[in-house]
């Protein structure tokens, strides 16, 4: 049987998750509190599994709850239930420890399957916010790509030349490209890499072991 402790300030709410809940008969309602230390009495007193936290609650927020949460009832998973933005939330949120977040428009049925999720240990991330958190990851992997990435085959082999010190008309000459094409890979060079000058572009080259 999974033990459920919610906690929202909303009697309405609360009320509506414990009909959800009184329809499975894996789960049971064992406390509800309406604000931060009414929540953490409760999780001292009470024996539960899940605990299903708001976020806008007076008093005291549902991050500082959650924070609590993990520190005094460790191992215990924290479902955050919240009207705020799931892309804006979400991920703050996990990263501080939350074994999920729904929306409060979320689908009784998804409700159940992340309640069941997180407490047979696994987090609970829908499709939504798993599309943002894999965007993030994309973000910081694209970050973090050297700068001669972005660089097309041409503009690598300009690069290399230049970092060896060839002049315009040596790399026109080899490349069997006009002198006015080369100089067009070169102010693109300068562009993509962020540079000024051929002194910079042949110490990235140096450096990045690209001559």
């Amino acid at each position: 049987m999974i033990r459920v402790l919610i906690v929202d300030d909303h009697a309405i709410v609360r009320r509506g998750i414990r009909d959800i809940i009184a329809d499975e008969p894996d789960m049971t309602v064992v406390a509800e509190a309406a604000d931060g230390p009414e929540a953490l009495a409760q999780a001292q007193c009470c024996e539960w599994d899940v605990c299903l936290l708001d976020l806008a609650m007076p008093g005291m927020h549902g991050t500082d709850v959650l924070a609590r949460l993990r520190r005094e009832c460790p191992g215990k998973p924290v479902l955050i239930v919240s009207m705020h933005s799931e892309a804006e939330y979400g991920p703050r949120l996990l990263r501080a420890g939350a074994a999920g977040y729904l929306p409060k428009e979320t689908a009784p049925e998804l409700l159940v399957t992340a309640i069941r999720q997180v407490a047979a240990g696994a987090r609970y991330v829908s499709p939504t916010l798993a599309a943002v958190l894999e965007a993030k990851k994309r973000k910081i992997a694209a970050g973090r790509r050297p700068l001669h990435a972005a660089l097309s085959e041409r503009e690598t082999q300009v690069l290399r030349h230049i970092a060896t010190g060839r002049g315009l008309s040596d790399i026109s000459s080899l490349m069997g490209l006009s002198p006015k094409t080369v100089s067009t890979y070169r102010y693109r060079l300068l562009v993509k890499m962020r540079m000024k000058s051929n002194a910079e572009l042949t110490r990235y080259a140096v450096e990045n072991k690209l001559i």
